[in-house]
């Protein structure tokens, strides 16, 4: 029986917390409630996009507590009080009354109650409970952020016309509550690493399971910084790009519809790149299967700067999103595979607070591009060199390393 058909249940929990997570969630349900904000508060949209600032860009802040965390009591542990702190933080944005302070607090609050849903925990169960699927493991749990992308915004639309933004934020605030909280209370069991307690086993052990680097070693090796600098240029290009599609499109004559059409190609993408990356760094090197991936959206970016027709401008954001689905896949299959898993946790945080910062900043720094040139032709042109870089320097990475006896007796 295959890892994946064992693990069936553990990767369902995971992706579900992915959904409810506090980087996915609050992004993807956000722009649902920024006209109803700033029609009852008289706030700019600006100030209620910033709210995004505070619950992904303190990722910086959190995600090395939480990568130790996680390697110190086990993801479960960690898991199941952040999707209450999720809906805690969600139900304090809906007792605000006006005060922009509070509003940055609740979703600040969201980033630092819900810390523990966010990719590390559920990426770290994954790569400690598989081995030889492990890729597509990854792949399939990291889904769930395409899957948000697809239906939280509607939900989010739906709960507003029917009970206002006081109800949205409640109606949000209880998904992490009654739909991730079942499903990781019964299904989120991973295998536990020694010095662990608890955890099932829904994959076979890997023969060095016990192997790896401390964060110390790890970032005293090129591969980290190689690794790093790939994940910031991409992850500045995607988080540049996505929040920015619409506008940029509606600027060169699309409709609303269309562009919102544009945009949920580029959500499908991801889960197809997810699904398809996971697949193969499962059968072939994965830096290779990386720089083909991560070279796809440049063209991408060229086609987007050039006034595409409707068709070009699919097919533009379908090689974006593709390209965003790979790149979490292979943050974490990367640092399994480089690193180890014996302080995954630990190193993932790292790399995750660079990918933090990318999504945090991005947006931002994209639209001043766009106020001082009065066009997104600029931001593409840059996109298409982040992409380009993150994915040429990938090679640099060379052969997996093999668990020493030293190394597994660490």
């Amino acid at each position: 029986m295959s890892e994946i058909r064992r693990g069936w249940l553990l990767i369902l929990a995971s992706s579900v917390g992915i959904i409810c997570s506090s980087v996915v969630l609050p992004f993807y349900t956000i722009g649902a409630l920024v006209k109803p904000l700033t029609a009852e508060f008289g706030w700019d949209r600006a100030d209620v996009q910033l709210g995004i600032l505070f619950s992904s860009g303190l990722g910086i802040v959190t995600a090395p507590i939480v990568g130790w965390l996680n390697d110190r009591y086990g993801p479960r542990a960690v898991a199941l009080p952040g999707l209450v702190g999720m809906a805690l933080a969600f139900f304090l944005a809906a007792s605000m009354n006006g005060e922009l302070w509070m509003f940055f607090l609740a979703y600040g609050a969201m980033a630092i109650l819900g810390a523990g849903t966010t990719p590390i925990t559920w990426t770290r169960a994954i790569a400690t409970s598989f081995d030889r699927q492990r890729g597509l493991a990854l792949g399939l749990t990291l889904t769930g952020t395409g899957v948000c992308a697809m239906l939280a915004p509607a939900y989010a639309v739906w709960l507003t016309e029917e009970f206002g933004w006081r109800g949205a934020y409640i109606g949000i605030g209880l998904l992490p509550l009654l739909l991730a909280g079942p499903v990781v209370w019964f299904g989120f069991r991973p295998k536990a690493l020694p010095g662990e307690a608890g955890g099932g086993r829904p994959g076979e052990p890997a023969a060095a399971e016990t192997w790896g680097l401390t964060l110390g070693e790890a970032v005293r090796g090129y591969r980290f910084w190689v690794l790093s600098l790939s994940i910031l240029a991409v992850y500045m290009a995607v988080s540049g790009i996505s929040p920015n599609l619409i506008a940029a499109l509606t600027d060169q004559g699309f409709t609303a519809a269309s562009a919102a059409t544009v945009q949920g190609a580029l959500g499908l993408a991801i889960i197809v790149g997810r699904v398809a990356v996971g697949y193969l760094v499962d059968r072939y090197w994965a830096p290779g299967v990386a720089v083909v991936s991560l070279l796809l959206p440049v063209a991408g970016c060229l086609i987007l700067a050039g006034e595409p027709t409707f068709a070009w401008a699919v097919a533009a954001a379908l090689l974006i999103g593709f390209a965003a689905g790979a790149e979490l896949d292979l943050m974490a299959f990367f640092a399994a595979r480089y690193f180890g898993l014996r302080h995954y946790a630990k190193i993932y945080s790292i790399l995750y607070a660079l990918l933090a910062f990318g999504s945090g900043t991005a947006p931002m720094l994209f639209a001043h591009v766009f106020d001082a040139t009065a066009s997104y032709d600029v931001s593409f042109y840059i996109a298409a060199g982040m992409f380009f870089v993150g994915a040429v320097i990938l090679p640099l990475l060379g052969r997996y390393p093999q668990a020493s006896p030293r190394a597994v007796a660490h």
